[in-house]
């Protein structure tokens, strides 16, 4: 059997110029595997050090974050990254991105060309208003302002619903968005998502409920929001409105008439408040108010379609987070002594 051993007499035979484009071929496929292996096994940052969370700005370039990168101290071999970008010209999408373990360099890359960011939750809060939930938005610095100037009627317009009272028409629950996603973005998912579980619990109310249309219940719903501590008392609350609704009492519910007072409320309610005129006292007024008064949530939603049954028509609260419910005045009123009376002395 014929053996080939290298040498330099070996070598002899073969023209310069070859040994060289050789050696140098053979230092390129060396580079091209170790680089390889890098960008695919290495990671961007080592088990000792801390997440990294990196804002890539809109019209921003590979090597531009590439340079950032190294300049924070993340960084591995330029030439390497220089290589890997001319040779796949990746694209990167604005947004901010997360690392929380290590992960390879393509790996990251990668999700640098998807668009993969950092998600970050904002809860809505059941029983906020309209004007509560604007200002939490324009107060949190991971969100664009745009809305800021405008009016109800310009902001509900802006969301397809021309016309429409703003208040109530977003449904609280918590949203992941982007940093750098609007305050209208966000208010456009929560809009939708309030028109859609609207739609669902007014196509599965009760059949006797004293309602003509989704948005009389979306007020009925804001109502029980606001007067109800528990969520387990939302139905006999909503079940006290329908009847008394059915009825033609007056709904005669505190948060309306606190509601209509806005920033003339001063954290309690006078005789004379109760007393004076305007178009949220339910008081004063028959009927529902013209708008919601808050924020309800889905569960308000399910109970105002579907109140629970029985011949309460009054309920007071009790002070610890319940209320007391009663079917005729004079027990409404044997219960106000006890639990309101009873409490300020």
């Amino acid at each position: 059997m014929t053996r080939f051993r290298f040498s330099e007499r070996s070598f002899g035979h073969l023209p310069a110029q070859l040994v060289v484009i050789g050696a140098a071929g053979f230092v390129g496929i060396v580079f091209m595997y170790l680089s390889w292996a890098w960008l695919h096994e290495a990671p961007v940052m080592g088990d000792e050090q801390e997440r990294l969370v990196i804002h890539v700005d809109r019209g921003s370039h590979f090597s531009g974050v590439m340079r950032d990168l190294h300049w924070l101290g993340w960084g591995r071999p330029s030439l390497v990254w220089r290589a890997y970008g001319r040779l796949k010209q990746p694209k990167v999408l604005a947004g901010e991105y997360r690392l929380n373990k290590p992960v390879s360099f393509s790996t990251f890359l990668d999700s640098l060309a998807r668009g993969d960011e950092a998600l970050h939750p904002i809860t809505i809060v059941e029983g906020w208003t309209l004007a509560k939930l604007r200002a939490f938005l324009a107060d949190n610095p991971r969100i664009a302002s745009l809305s800021n100037e405008w009016t109800e009627a310009q902001l509900m317009q802006t969301l397809g619903c021309d016309g429409c009272f703003g208040e109530g028409w977003f449904l609280p629950e918590t949203y992941l968005h982007s940093r750098g996603d609007t305050d209208v973005e966000i208010l456009r998912r929560a809009h939708e998502a309030m028109r859609s579980a609207l739609q669902e619990v007014w196509k599965n109310r009760q059949s006797t409920l004293p309602l003509e249309e989704p948005p009389e219940l979306l007020v009925l719903a804001s109502l029980v929001e606001k007067e109800s501590a528990l969520k387990s008392e939302r139905p006999q609350i909503a079940g006290v409105f329908a009847r008394r609704l059915s009825l033609g009492m007056r709904l005669q519910t505190d948060p309306t008439v606190i509601y209509g007072l806005g920033e003339a409320y001063l954290g309690s309610l006078s005789r004379k408040d109760l007393r004076s005129d305007h178009a949220w006292n339910t008081y004063t007024r028959q009927g529902l108010p013209p708008t919601p008064i808050a924020l309800p949530s889905r569960q308000a939603l399910e109970a105002a379609a579907n109140p629970a049954e029985g011949n309460s028509l009054y309920f007071v609260a009790k002070g610890d987070g319940s209320h007391a419910f009663s079917a005729t005045l004079d027990e409404h009123n044997e219960a106000v002594s006890r639990y309101i009376r009873g409490r300020r002395q």
